[in-house]
């Protein structure tokens, strides 16, 4: 990591900034490039890395890999960087560069690799040491963040090493992005840059740094280059991603000006499938010479594929052999006798990765939705793996925005509108024959060929294109316009003529320019969760701010809300405070929101948007409340607020019956009533005391308004206020329904607790879950605690808790269940706990496969028509996700299916244990307890 301490970025007078640097942090290779300041002359930055032990060599590229060695494995002098004591690195062990690669092709398991692809992963936690996925547990493992810090570290290091009197945290530094990054991974991408120590620094969405890097190159002539050109393409396809931008050119007074109208998608697809592709094949082949060959585990998969992913690029190379040998080492004693080999054919690898990846296709054909994603290594990557479908999707999606830069009003609506000018970039493209055959498609499409902008190496295009792009910021070349394309409008209430907004920023506002709507005022809530709900249009109207327009009328497309809760100011101050709203487009086409507070300007509070997390998606909220809903805020004032003096225990049961009669069958509560329901009753919490039915019934509902914990906007904020009344426990402790309904309330608001709730809910109920005869666990202070069951099933929902606590707790059970006499409802609890995919916890966290495949042999030595729940948690813990390295054996698998088949059991479980499939309605209420909230959804992670 960079040795200087973080420095606010207007702390560095122009003088001190010597050069602009641009660093693409890539999937497959990270690259610098750099120019002194004002200077035309952009050169690479040669990297010096290991490249065989103890030999240091400068490269354009440094691959995107570190290797964790083992003890003893390379000495001091092996690892010895210029910059560092033998001593240091030996310390260390950590091996990056080519050196790395190298090594991690040869030995499974130690390879950190596509930390970038991680960051862009949602169903894990980006911040958790998981890398390298698969590895043996006794390895020092990283998070995907502190990988692609560390990345960046070194870049710092050799960078400083080489320009001491220039230190790369005082230059100006642009880091790339894809464009299809949401703000999570973007954020992410900022923190391991603040890790490394460059805490200033600009960000750039890659394929425009492609098309810098071209409009550099060609700055003498772009009047002549583009001169034909009205829309360009940029399809980047990189080791870990496809990104794909759309950018429109008009000339004005014989100069281009060049305006982003369209970005693609988070699309995980790219190099890395393409390897992985070809490592199925050769493994397939390993275990065809008679002796059988088992699956390989998940680092042998990672050793194969990186053998593949050389011979891929030797196949698709200028001067390609006919074949190649791909060779998998043995491990340990047998690491050369254990060798196997396999040959691959040029033309194999033609005809699986240009045909497979880039198939020609009709530009009526759209990606396939298949069933599952496919999932490897831990990601997910997109199921359809052809790129020319995806780039056709695309291209739909944004077909208006390009009839009109072609200027062609009046096609045909079902025509699709064709860029004019392709660029390509990414390493796959150093192919000719997937560069060729894209654009070959994509000149079908058109009825004519398109113009390929010359990217002479695509490897090194992005990094110095981020030098370029620092160049057209200064005023010295074209710059590619980032103004907004598209008008973003705060919702209002519908009114009587439908709904309205307020246009927020027009379509066109350059970055960084804010939009103040001081005419406007709204109340802001203070203490509370305050949701804003936007919607967007591509429409050429020329809207102003502020102003109120139809929205029932024209394209408008509504947008996640965004949401922010503004602290209270003191117990005794004001619950309301007005502010306007300011808007802008940030440097990296992202909208920013603020409400800022009348009285004081200084006070900004920033509104963000609530994106899918804990793999859930919340339906839109309704436009209109439900009709009953005042009535039903009234009935649980009247019960728990400062009248219910006058209501009687029987009315008190009646508040769940009277509930449903004004809003439904709760099973039908949606959403949106539902945390409007636990907003009354946690405004009410304190009088949930005032007898036991209160408790009870306050305990039954409130969980219940909150299930399951996440997916709704702000649901983290509510949970945190329920966790924060867990201390004082429940009053009526003798009442042993009030203890099962203050388990389940936890239960179901599991979901939204943190690790360290998670475990402290655990070590609460440790003494009562420990076999009978136990004594690691002593019984806690205070009153005896009863549920057992429903400890059992919250136990069971546990999913933050480690894997080695988890394992503890699941033999708990078994050792009960091993007794007829026990509740068999625990075989659900051990279920959940061994399931190969988590409802909602990260990936990364599953119990280890050889654990969990203990547990199935216990549950198929039962009676399945005697204990119901054991067919479901056999189903759950067999499940089958794609990653090797969580799935069980396939022939463990195999008999879990015969015994469902067997069982009669539903067609939905036999198809989850033998392929990846996604659950539906039915099985996401059985893995979570009960039914989900109408309109919530489980996506798979």
């Amino acid at each position: 990591m960079c040795a200087a301490a973080p420095m606010p970025e207007q702390a560095a007078g122009p003088a001190t900034k010597q050069y602009v640097v641009g660093i693409d942090l890539g999937t497959s290779n990270t690259v610098v490039a750099y120019a002194k300041a004002g200077s035309d002359d952009i050169r690479v930055f040669d990297i010096d890395q290991l490249v065989s032990p103890g030999e240091v060599a400068a490269r354009p590229l440094l691959p995107s890999v570190r290797y964790h060695a083992a003890p003893g494995e390379l000495s001091g002098d092996d690892l010895q960087l210029p910059w560092q004591s033998a001593a240091s690195a030996a310390a260390r062990r950590t091996v990056f560069g080519r050196l790395a690669a190298t090594l991690g092709a040869q030995v499974p398991g130690r390879l950190v690799a596509s930390a970038k692809s991680w960051l862009s992963h949602a169903s894990v936690d980006r911040t958790a040491a998981i890398l390298p996925w698969g590895g043996n547990d006794d390895l020092d493992k990283i998070s995907p963040v502190v990988a692609s810090a560390s990345y960046l570290g070194y870049v710092c290091a050799a960078w400083n090493h080489r320009f001491p009197d220039a230190r790369i945290e005082d230059q100006d530094v642009v880091l790339t992005v894809p464009a299809s990054f949401d703000e999570g991974a973007r954020a992410l991408t900022l923190e391991a840059a603040r890790l490394a120590g460059l805490p200033a620094l600009r960000l750039l969405e890659e394929p425009q740094a492609a098309l810098y890097d071209w409009l550099f190159h060609h700055r003498q002539s772009l009047d002549t280059d583009l001169a034909q050109t009205r829309l360009v393409l940029i399809c980047d396809v990189g080791g870990g991603t496809t990104d794909l931008t759309l950018i429109r050119v008009d000339m004005q007074d014989g100069q281009p000006q060049l305006t982003r109208i369209g970005v693609g998608n988070h699309l995980m697809l790219g190099g890395d499938n393409m390897d992985l592709g070809l490592a199925h094949l050769v493994e397939a082949r390993l275990g065809a010479g008679g002796a059988a060959q088992p699956r390989l585990s998940a680092a042998g998969l990672s050793q194969l594929v990186a053998r593949c992913r050389a011979a891929k690029e030797q196949l698709l190379g200028a001067q390609a052999p006919d074949s190649v040998a791909v060779t998998l080492l043995g491990a340990g004693a047998r690491l050369i006798g254990g060798a196997r080999s396999v040959e691959v054919t040029r033309q194999e690898v033609e005809q699986l990765i240009v045909d497979g990846f880039f198939p020609k296709v009709p530009a009526s054909e759209r990606p396939g939705r298949a069933r599952g994603a496919i999932v490897e290594f831990g990601l997910p990557y997109a199921s359809d793996p052809a790129v020319t479908r995806h780039v056709a999707a695309f291209l739909s999606q944004h077909a208006a925005q390009s009839r009109a830069a072609l200027d062609a009003p009046q096609a045909p609506a079902d025509a699709l509108p064709m860029p004019d000018t392709l660029l390509l970039n990414g390493g796959v493209f150093r192919a000719q024959a997937l560069a060729g055959r894209i654009a070959d498609t994509l000149g079908t499409w058109r009825g004519a060929p398109l113009q390929v902008l010359h990217n002479d190496n695509p490897d090194v295009a992005v990094a110095r294109g981020a030098v370029a792009y620092a160049r057209a910021r200064a005023g010295q070349a074209p710059r590619i316009g980032g103004g907004s394309p598209r008008s973003y409008f705060l919702v209002l209430d519908d009114g009587a003529s439908g709904p309205q907004g307020i246009c927020l920023l027009p379509r066109g506002t350059e970055e960084g320019h804010e939009i103040h709507l001081s005419d406007r005022t709204f109340a802001l809530r203070l203490g509370h969760p305050v949701q804003f709900h936007l919607a967007s249009s591509v429409a050429d109207t020329a809207y102003q701010p502020g102003q109120l327009t139809d929205l029932s009328a024209g394209d408008f497309i509504r947008l996640p809300p965004i949401a922010t809760v503004v602290p209270p100011r003191g117990a005794s101050g004001p619950r309301e405070t007005p502010v306007q709203i300011t808007a802008s487009l940030t440097e990296v086409g992202t909208l920013e929101v603020h409400c800022i507070d009348i009285a004081d300007a200084s006070q900004r509070w920033r509104l963000e948007f609530q994106l899918r997390g804990n793999d859930t998606q919340a339906a839109p909220a309704p436009d209109t409340a439900h009709p009953s809903l005042p009535q039903a805020l009234e009935a649980i004032d009247r019960t728990f607020g400062a009248r219910s003096q006058d209501v009687g225990p029987k009315e008190v049961k009646r508040l769940r019956a009277q509930l449903e009669q004004l809003l439904g069958a709760r099973e039908q509560w949606d959403s949106a009533v539902l945390r409007e329901l636990f907003g009354a009753f946690w405004e009410r919490a304190r009088r949930r005391r005032r007898t036991a039915d209160h408790e009870r019934l306050w305990l039954n509902l409130a969980g219940y308004c909150v299930r399951p914990g996440f997916g709704y906007p702000l649901d983290e904020w509510r949970v945190g206020q329920l966790w924060s009344q867990y201390d004082q426990g429940i009053q009526y402790v003798n009442e042993s329904q009030n203890w099962s309904e203050w388990w389940t309330l936890w239960r179901r608001a599991a979901g939204g607790l943190d690790e360290s709730a998670q475990l402290r809910l655990l070590e609460d109920m440790a003494f009562y879950l420990q076999p009978p005869g136990s004594t690691r666990y002593k019984k806690p202070a205070g009153p005896a605690r009863g549920g057992y069951a429903d400890m059992v099933r919250l136990a069971g929902s546990l999913e933050r808790i480690p894997a080695d606590a988890k394992i503890e707790l699941a033999e708990w059970l078994l050792a009960r269940l091993r007794k007829p006499s026990e509740n068999s409802q625990g075989w659900w609890a051990v279920g959940r706990i061994g399931a190969r995919r988590p409802f909602y916890g990260s990936a990364h966290s599953v119990v280890p496969a050889g654990t969990a495949a203990q547990w199935v042999d216990a549950i198929l030595a039962l009676d399945w028509k005697k204990v119901e729940p054991a067919a479901f948690a056999a189903v759950q813990i067999a499940r089958m996700t794609g990653d090797r390295s969580r799935d069980l054996p396939d022939e463990i698998r195999a008999t879990v299916v015969r015994r469902l088949e067997a069982a009669n059991a539903p067609p939905s479980w036999i198809a989850m244990v033998r392929e990846v499939v996604e659950l539906n309605t039915a099985d996401e209420g059985r893995v979570f307890g009960e039914a989900l909230p109408a309109g919530l959804k489980l996506i798979a992670g």
